[in-house]
């Protein structure tokens, strides 16, 4: 969905091929036109955005129209970034806590 919405620029909607779409894509995993289409599709399913096929120059294109969710892509991974840090803060404060607490043990037995 980063992808998708990288190619789209925070406007409505975009019109891209799965060769566009591989090309934003990492390196790391060799993604096929396949592999990115049943990703498209389920991401449609989702309710991310509308899907229409259309070709262009003989090439399959996506037109593609971002939904409420799909716009809200943004903020939900930097709110769950936000929801980690913030679970490791309070791992990190749990055991400072309980390391003080044995110490005043140890110091009164």
């Amino acid at each position: 969905m980063g992808a998708l919405y990288e190619l789209c620029d925070g406007t409505n909607g975009c019109m891209v091929s799965a060769l566009d779409i591989i090309s934003v894509l990492p390196a790391k995993k060799n993604y096929t036109c396949d592999a990115v289409e049943s990703i498209i599709y389920a991401l449609h399913y989702d309710g991310y955005f509308d899907l229409i096929l259309s070709e262009r120059k003989g090439e399959k294109t996506y037109v593609i129209t971002l939904k409420e969710q799909g716009f809200a892509f943004k903020r939900n991974a930097t709110q769950k970034q936000r929801d980690i840090y913030f679970r490791i803060f309070l791992a990190f404060i749990g055991a400072v806590a309980t390391f003080i607490f044995g110490l005043i043990l140890n110091a009164i037995f």
